[in-house]
C-alpha cells in the first residue's frame, strides 16, 4: 500500500492506497472506526487487493492525521469527495466498521451515487427512530466521562472491549498508543458530536449487507443491527468468534462473507 497525504484547511489526511492502481477495477474505501485507524483492515487489504482497487484512510484526528482543528461530517464528506477526485473515481464500494460506518451514510445524504455498495461492520444506521433522547444524552457525555478513569486502564479496557482474540486486543491496543488521554476524549466526543448533529433519515439505495460480531458487546450494536435488517431487510449477518472489532478477530470468514456479498451484487 502506497502512502499518500491530502492536505485540508483543517490538517493533514494520510491515505494509503493499492500499490498498483488499475483504473479498470472497482475500489474499496475501507473506513475505520473511531480511535482506530486504517491498519484494523490489514488482513481485508490482503484479500481484496487482486480484484480490487484498495483505498484506506487513517480519519481526521486518528492515526498519522493527528493533529487536525476538529471534525463535523460536512468535513469528512469535503474530505472523501477531494480524494475521490484526486483518485479519479466516481462512487466506490464502502467498507466501514463501527464509526466508520457513518461515514458512508452521510455520504449517501448528499450523493446516492456515491456508494456502490455498502459493508457494514458493529456499526449502526442512520436514522431517526432508532435512536431515543436518552442514547443521544448520553452519548453527550462521552468526552468527560473519559477523563475519569486512570488512562493506562481506559486503554486496556477499550482494547478488550472491542475484541475477542488476541491478535484483535493488540491491534486494537497499538492504534490507541498514539493518544494521550485528553486527544482521546476529545476525538470520541468530536466524533459522536458530529454523528448526532448530521443524524438523518436516508434512504440507502445500494446493495447493503449488515455485519457484526456474536460477540459483540459494545453499547447497543446488535440491537441496532437488528432494527435496522428488521427496518429495510437488509441481509445480515453474524460473524463467529469475535467482537466489535470482527474483521480482525475473524478476517478468514469476514472476508469470505464480504467476497459472498460483493460476488453476488456488484457486476463489473
Amino acid at each position: 500500500m502506497r502512502e499518500n497525504i491530502l492536505e485540508m484547511e483543517w490538517g493533514n489526511v494520510y491515505y494509503w492506497i493499492s500499490d498498483t492502481w488499475d483504473k479498470d477495477k472497482k475500489t474499496i474505501f475501507f473506513f475505520h472506526g473511531l480511535t482506530a485507524d486504517h491498519t484494523m483492515f490489514e488482513k481485508q487489504y490482503e484479500y481484496f487487493a487482486e480484484d480490487y482497487n484498495i483505498v484506506g484512510w487513517d480519519a481526521p484526528a486518528h492515526g498519522k492525521s493527528i493533529p487536525f482543528k476538529t471534525f463535523n461530517m460536512d468535513m469528512g464528506v469535503a474530505i472523501i469527495e477531494k480524494l475521490m477526485g484526486e483518485l479519479a473515481i466516481k462512487k466506490f464500494i464502502a467498507i466501514g466498521q463501527s464509526f466508520g460506518g457513518y461515514i458512508p451514510q452521510a455520504i449517501m445524504c448528499r450523493n446516492s451515487d456515491a456508494v456502490e455498495a455498502f459493508v457494514g461492520i458493529g456499526t449502526s444506521p442512520y436514522g431517526e427512530e432508532y435512536y431515543t433522547k436518552l442514547d443521544f444524552f448520553w452519548l453527550r457525555q462521552v468526552g468527560w466521562m473519559c477523563m475519569c478513569y486512570p488512562w493506562k486502564a481506559l486503554k486496556k479496557a477499550s482494547a478488550k472491549g472491542a475484541t475477542v482474540t488476541q491478535p484483535g486486543y493488540d491491534n486494537m491496543l497499538e492504534m490507541l498508543s498514539v493518544y494521550t488521554q485528553k486527544e482521546y476524549a476529545r476525538v470520541m466526543q468530536d466524533y459522536y458530536n458530529a454523528m448526532m448533529n448530521d443524524n438523518q433519515n436516508v434512504e440507502i439505495k445500494c446493495p447493503t449487507l449488515i455485519t457484526h460480531g456474536d460477540r459483540d458487546k459494545v453499547g447497543k450494536v446488535k440491537k441496532y443491527c437488528d432494527m435496522w435488517h428488521e427496518r429495510t431487510g437488509f441481509e445480515q449477518v453474524s460473524i463467529s468468534n469475535a467482537g466489535h472489532n470482527a474483521n480482525v478477530d475473524n478476517p478468514e470468514e469476514m472476508n469470505k462473507v464480504i467476497y459472498d456479498f460483493l460476488s453476488k451484487n456488484v457486476v463489473y
